[in-house]
């Protein structure tokens, strides 16, 4: 036998069949329906082959008028387009899906020690990995490139335009500018604002309300076109897309998810919203970009596009490759995957996911999209040391960004809750129109909230030196620069521009704080990352300011380590530190996380810091809650994703979780050899469930496989179609041999023994709930049958533990509802 084609697991029971019709018409159960967006099966060219075959099958039989002796079709030796494939909103079976790449591979190394050419195809096959790894690291990266000059240059159209072409934005605008100053660096005559160009001035009440008006006009022109492209050609488009990756990885199927439309629309819209001035990110939807691109990519290698389990690995990689592009950190971008999204991540996939983040990175600083040959927008240097006196007020900061990240999800998960449940649900477009009003209109007054989430963190990160003249670099004149380093200065006292600067900035993080609440899972694209990190910079920086007047006004309080005019305290690395404990509060990171912090810094000096606040925010925020945003969302969609991280700690048996229950009807079970194929459709059109146990009889209830509802159909269908004289009244056979029961006229049966998987995984009735969970998350099983004493009692499936596991938390069970 093929164990590619017999060990075929079944589908999660009790998930609806969605294209079978109880009028017999099984069309929309075999093949994808034309709206499948880049179809996660491709059987397409196999049944047009099957459909020529059938008939000239047919029309031979008519010439020969019968002569044909009847051939029985068996699935084994001759496999049907479609079987083994699986249908939208199911999860796949790991177990089948490695098998069959371990035979597809065993027969390539078998033919390879044969024929030379054979010996080009098998190396092709494993070099096809390494390709495909290059190309979605060069395209992902030049899609991100992309992506970045577009949302620069529309964020700076909100506020003017340039006069040598409405094309550059506003830096790129005046960089060949000899009229700009150290005071004034972003003024040239070359760049005008909306006001300059319409009221030919640029100071004064009317000018300042015609460059309001200008910037409300955009951002919620951004923003509806935005919301209503999503909303007519992708809606998948729409949120962060790192819940539905993690839940796609963990082999559950959404089809068009990770289609070209999809990408399309993602990476357009991305943009639009970015630029509409919404507090949103766009490095969490570059993960799904990403993962969209290698997607369409595996369609290009057989291996890949044939195979679910490979195709995440790919899927993984990619997720890699997202955040190095995001954040121009291809090791934490890696690391990333391996910490936050992947559900099965071997070495193989390591290598990859390390060559592909490189090849995207390179990508990106070859298009260079920021002009400052860095891969992000916020690179900063810092000259100053941290003290150990310093570590106080980081775990301080880590406790804060513990704190508001438990709040923050709390927060929006109920926000979320409320728009399911609501009316508001029902006017997407209404609803991002708004808040982007809103946003818009409390944005403005405030330089800190009006720029875009980048430069502000960018902002703060900035150590001020010599030449700065952001008000943030607002001090008092030094009286003594003996203890300046290079370009920085030594601690100074605050003047009247820090002062304001400061004021401004504890309205930023209010406004960040509250507003990203009702942001984050609105139907338009968007991240989490940058505005986690905003108000995690934010409070920083005011910590910082507070840590260095605290130092500059007692130094004896210091003593030892910070003495006058030295430069003790980096305001900048509070903002670092601040951003890492709130980013990690909210998604509960921590290895990914400070390797991606300290790649954006270049320093290698200022990991404890990190460490300290990331692993603080993390103990903080899992007291009040163990589940990260992504896992919060992903419960909050009813999607089927057992938690690694998740502990079951309960002491109930299978026999408690199984069905059916007590009170429920008898098993729906297939006979080895005493039904016909009228029976099994009758059973099949009066039940929704995936697959069906096959016993010896009735009677014994003795185990001898599993079949899945779509290949029954299938190969019933197909039967029809190619054996001469299957009728209702002919017998299926799960067994190799014809029973003597069967009479001699009868009509010829059908053998489905090639689609039957005859080992199954079972487990006891007394097998611990603990137990049996671990076997699901570390083998990816979808279903597990139950027995006694060999003898069939029940089947469990994965929306059986994961109603179980909500009940024993005291939620409701029915929310599992693969919504």
């Amino acid at each position: 036998t093929r164990k590619s084609v017999t060990r075929l697991r079944g589908r999660t029971s009790g998930m609806e069949n969605r294209g079978f019709h109880s009028s017999g018409s099984f069309d929309g159960q075999l093949y994808p329906s034309d709206d499948d967006d880049d179809e996660l099966v491709d059987i397409a060219g196999h049944f047009e082959q099957h459909m020529v075959d059938t008939s000239a099958a047919a029309a031979t039989s008519s010439t020969m008028n019968g002569t044909i002796p009847t051939k029985l079709v068996d699935p084994v030796d001759d496999p049907l387009p479609g079987v083994g494939t699986y249908e939208d909103f199911n999860t796949i079976d790991w177990v089948r899906e490695k098998s069959k790449d371990r035979d597809r591979h065993r027969e390539i190394t078998n033919k390879s020690r044969h024929s030379t050419m054979a010996l080009l195809l098998s190396i092709s096959d494993a070099f096809s990995g390494w390709l495909l790894m290059l190309l979605v690291g060069l395209k992902t990266g030049a899609i991100a490139g992309g992506i970045d000059i577009a949302a620069h240059w529309l964020t700076d159209m909100k506020e003017g335009v340039c006069l040598n072409g409405f094309w550059f934005n506003h830096e790129h605008c005046c960089w060949t500018s000899n009229e700009t100053t150290f005071q004034e660096r972003d003024r040239c005559p070359q760049w005008k604002s909306w006001a300059e160009l319409v009221a030919g001035s640029s100071s004064g009440p009317f000018p300042y309300f015609i460059n309001y008006m200008m910037y409300m006009f955009w951002a919620l022109l951004f923003s509806f076109l935005a919301v209503s492209l999503v909303r007519a050609f992708a809606p998948y488009a729409c949120g962060s897309g790192i819940p539905e990756i993690k839940t796609i990885l963990s082999g559950f199927i959404i089809r068009g998810y990770l289609g070209k439309w999809t990408l399309i629309i993602k990476t357009i819209t991305l943009v639009l919203a970015v630029s509409s001035g919404l507090s949103l990110g766009k490095e969490g939807p570059l993960v799904h970009v990403a993962c969209c691109c290698a997607n369409i990519l595996c369609h290009l290698f057989p291996k890949y596009r044939k195979n679910e389990a490979k195709r995440r690995e790919v899927l993984s990689a990619a997720a890699a490759v997202g955040v190095s592009v995001a954040f121009g950190a291809p090791i934490g971008g890696v690391l990333f995957s391996l910490e936050e999204v992947s559900y099965y991540f071997p070495l193989k996939t390591l290598w990859r996911s390390f060559f592909a983040a490189l090849v995207a990175a390179f990508t990106l600083r070859s298009i260079n999209p920021f002009g400052n040959s860095r891969l992000v927008l916020f690179y900063v240097e810092f000259h100053a040391p941290w003290h150990l006196v310093e570590l106080a007020p980081f775990i301080l900061l880590g406790i804060f960004g513990g704190l508001w990240g438990a709040l923050f999800i709390k927060a929006n998960i109920a926000w979320c809750k409320r728009r399911k449940s609501t009316r508001l649900g029902h006017y997407p477009v209404i609803e991002v129109l708004v808040v982007t009003a809103i946003t818009g209109l409390l944005a403005f007054p405030n330089s800190y909230t009006r720029m875009s989430g980048a430069e502000l963190i960018s902002e703060l990160f900035n150590d001020c030196s010599l030449l700065d003249s952001s008000q943030l670099c607002g001090y008092k004149s030094p009286t003594n620069t003996s203890g300046s380093v290079g370009n920085s200065l030594g601690d100074r006292a605050a003047g009247q521009g820090l002062y304001t600067a400061l004021w401004q900035l504890a309205l930023a993080l209010l406004f960040k704080m509250l507003i990203t609440v009702i942001t984050f899972g609105m139907k338009v694209p968007s991240g989490l990352f940058i505005p986690s990190m905003a108000v995690g910079a934010i409070a920083g920086r005011l910590l910082g300011v507070g840590m260095e007047q605290l130092a500059y006004y007692n130094h004896d309080w210091f003593n030892g380590w910070c003495s006058p005019g030295a430069d003790c305290i980096t305001p900048g690395l509070y903002a670092m530190v601040g951003a890492a404990a709130c980013l990690g509060g909210v998604t509960r990171m921590t290895v990914s996380l400070v390797v991606i912090m300290f790649e954006l810094t270049g320093g290698l000096e200022y990991i404890v810091p990190l460490m300290a606040a990331t692993m603080t925010s993390k103990w903080v925020a899992d007291a009040f809650g163990k589940e990260g945003i992504y896992e919060a969302h992903i419960r909050l969609n009813g999607y089927p994703f057992l938690e690694p991280k998740e502990e079951f700690d309960h002491s109930s048996l299978a026999v408690d979780v199984m069905r059916p229950r007590r009170s429920d009807p008898a098993l729906a079970v297939l006979t080895q050899e005493s039904m016909t194929v009228e029976e099994v459709e009758t059973l099949v059109e009066s039940t929704h469930y995936s697959g069906f146990p096959v016993v010896v009889s009735q009677e014994s209830q003795r185990l001898v496989g599993f079949v899945l509802r779509r290949d029954l159909l299938i190969s019933i269908d197909n039967a029809r179609k190619r054996q001469e004289g299957v009728v209702g009244a002919s017998h299926v056979l799960f067994t190799d041999h014809t029973p003597a029961a069967v009479a001699p006229e009868a009509p010829p049966p059908l053998r489905l023994r090639g689609i039957l998987d005859l080992s199954p995984f079972t487990v006891t009735d007394h097998t611990p709930m603990d137990i049996t969970v671990d076997i699901f998350r570390k083998l990816g099983l979808r279903q597990c049958l139950v027995t006694h004493n060999g003898r069939l009692l029940g089947i469990i499936t994965k929306k059986d533990i994961l109603k179980h596991m909500a009940q024993m938390s005291n939620r409701d069970p029915e929310s599992i509802l693969f919504n």
